[in-house]
């Protein structure tokens, strides 16, 4: 990109205030958003453009396309309907035969990070929790003696860098916790096996919102690399409290680069960033150390 287009992306009219504009003086209303990237940008991305849209249309009526894996995150995203294409997957392109008809603007390929700069400390997203939420926690028994952490070992992204924590890591954080500890193992089916006594592997066991149901209700401690797990949890605008230990290679990336807030006053967040990118540099005693517990 040539030095001039740079200038004009960062300095330039908005794009998507360019599009809202002229829909706004079209009256048009009925607005649909291709959505097809990653959890996380379910707050950190969807929710300002939605923002925006609200801002120069207030009475859009908004729906979002995505794929099947995401339309469950959507529903804690106010004021949007949702429409799945069953043969979405990450990265693909809106199918050609979807219908736009009943839609007077339809964006088929938002860019949030140019679209959504404005928001970087400013903008705090919410994402609303439905008390009937609540209970889907009782269906997994959770024993009161215990401290419980959840966490989630394996992001399935690919960049530039690695943001997993290596599961050697993990392992010996594992075993080095308390015996009145015991841990919820979060995210997707893993072939990778962990044998440490007092955990309880979880993956690809429970939905979005049982998984969220557990941290919110269950866990007193949550363990995670930058992911849309840590993403959903930090702006989920309800009170609890959750110490919030998050583990990063690139901390210009995720809830660090949107600098504000999370929606819940009770949660403490323990960011620990790993030196020169490298995730494997990262200690298991940072993190024991804010788990106040000491090898």
């Amino acid at each position: 990109m040539s030095l001039l287009k740079k200038l004009w992306s960062r300095y330039g009219i908005n794009p998507l205030d360019r599009i809202l504009s002229r829909a706004k003086k079209k009256m048009n209303a009925r607005i649909l958003l291709c959505w097809n990237r990653g959890l996380g940008d379910i707050p950190l991305g969807v929710y300002a453009v939605v923002h925006r849209i609200f801002h120069w249309i207030p009475q859009a009526e908004i729906t979002i396309l995505t794929r099947p894996d995401l339309a469950e995150g959507f529903e804690l995203l106010k004021n949007v309907k949702v429409r799945v294409d069953p043969e979405g997957k990450r990265g693909s392109l809106v199918p050609l035969r979807t219908d736009f008809s009943s839609f007077d603007l339809v964006i088929q390929d938002p860019d949030p990070t140019q679209w959504c700069r404005w928001q970087l400390g400013k903008l705090q997203p919410k994402l609303q929790w439905k008390s009937e939420w609540d209970q889907l926690s009782s269906s997994f028994i959770l024993d009161p003696q215990y401290i419980y952490l959840g966490a989630h070992v394996q992001t399935q992204t690919h960049y530039s860098y690695e943001k997993n924590w290596p599961l050697s890591r993990w392992k010996d954080l594992f075993k080095a916790l308390p015996s009145n500890y015991r841990v919820l193992l979060f995210g997707f089916p893993s072939q990778e096996e962990f044998s440490s006594e007092g955990l309880i592997d979880l993956r690809g066991k429970t939905s979005l919102i049982e998984m969220l149901s557990l941290i919110k209700n269950g866990c007193k401690y949550l363990v995670v690399p930058d992911s849309g797990i840590l993403s959903m949890v930090y702006y989920i605008e309800a009170e609890y409290p959750l110490e919030l230990i998050s583990l990063w290679a690139d901390p210009h990336q995720g809830v660090l680069k949107q600098n504000v807030a999370s929606a819940n006053t009770q949660l403490v967040h323990h960011p620990l960033v790993a030196p020169n990118r490298d995730l494997s540099a990262l200690q298991v005693s940072a993190v024991l150390e804010k788990l106040r517990v000491y090898a």
